[in-house]
């Protein structure tokens, strides 16, 4: 039985590594999408693309066992990090979706989609970790 709960718990955080790489890869494309978007005028459009880079970074550090945890709480941190920094997107995305006029919608969209993603993930990272600790 332990053997199956220690195979059970390295699954869950082979999940999360994948996971994060997944992220990642949706942060970068959603970067550089908004960057081309704008016309290439803001920078700061770019912003998901190196939350993106990180993320694929800590995935693919991920993949050697003796760092996976540490690169999935580090992962789930940066995720919290990018719910802080673009959760002030959702009452221009409200806004729009009641038919408003917001300033910048594309700028909107892409936080709004960054602040879900990382919400998604942070939810997915936290259910792991309470496995990973039953089973421990």
């Amino acid at each position: 039985m332990e053997t199956q709960d220690r195979n059970s718990s390295l699954i869950t955080l082979t999940t999360m590594q994948n996971l994060t790489l997944s992220l990642g890869i949706l942060l970068i494309i959603l970067g550089a999408a908004s960057y081309l978007g704008t016309g290439q005028e803001s920078v700061t459009a770019l912003i998901p693309s190196f939350f993106g880079i990180l993320f694929v970074l800590f995935g693919w550090l991920g993949k050697k066992e003796s760092l996976r945890k540490h690169m999935m709480h580090a992962a789930a941190g940066l995720a919290l990090l990018g719910i802080f920094g673009t959760i002030g997107a959702i009452p221009g995305l409200i806004e729009a979706i009641g038919g408003g006029e917001i300033e910048r919608p594309l700028a909107t969209y892409a936080r709004s989609a960054m602040f879900l993603m990382c919400v998604g993930f942070l939810i997915r990272a936290v259910q792991s970790f309470i496995a990973a600790r039953k089973q421990a």
